[in-house]
């Protein structure tokens, strides 16, 4: 999938994300050997996940603390964190949907059904490459599986901050 295939005798299954200075980095233990793939590709699920709300979320930030005057007409101000309280619930209602939908669309796409024959819980599918969702509407993602490991890498470094 995206040019990976796991190898059990390497770091995370072969996954992308390692670079120097910390190289094979995993002080906790949640990526050592002998971890099943499931789990592996779980856990980069998640950081991948986290970490792309992390940078939206920076941006966010300097965002709602630079436009909130004009783009709200003075009606929300003050510090970012204060500012999601302070959106009308119209508004906020259709911020939740949206989010809930997308967390739907993921579950449907790279998750197993927990219910029915041959159920697995906390699965992800066999094809699911952890964190491609199928999303590219600039066409960003590369083709060639070397730069995708790149690209991969620099994304979750980038979240990791």
């Amino acid at each position: 999938v995206n040019g990976w295939a796991p190898d059990a005798t390497k770091f995370c299954y072969g996954l992308p994300g390692s670079l120097a200075p910390m190289g094979d980095f995993d002080p906790i233990g949640f990526a050592q050997m002998g971890t099943p793939l499931n789990d592996i590709k779980r856990n980069r699920e998640a950081e991948i996940t986290h970490g792309r709300v992390a940078m939206l979320a920076a941006v966010g930030y300097l965002a709602g603390e630079a436009g909130s005057p004009v783009v709200w007409s003075g009606e929300i101000g003050g510090p970012a964190n204060e500012q999601l309280a302070q959106i009308p619930g119209p508004l906020f209602g259709i911020l939740t949907l949206f989010i809930g939908s997308c967390e739907a669309f993921r579950a449907v796409k790279g998750w197993k059904e927990p219910y029915g024959d041959g159920a697995e819980l906390w699965a992800l599918r066999d094809s699911y490459y952890p964190g491609d969702v199928g999303f590219d509407p600039l066409g960003l993602k590369p083709t060639d599986p070397a730069e995708f490991a790149t690209m991969q890498t620099k994304e979750l470094q980038n979240g990791r901050l």
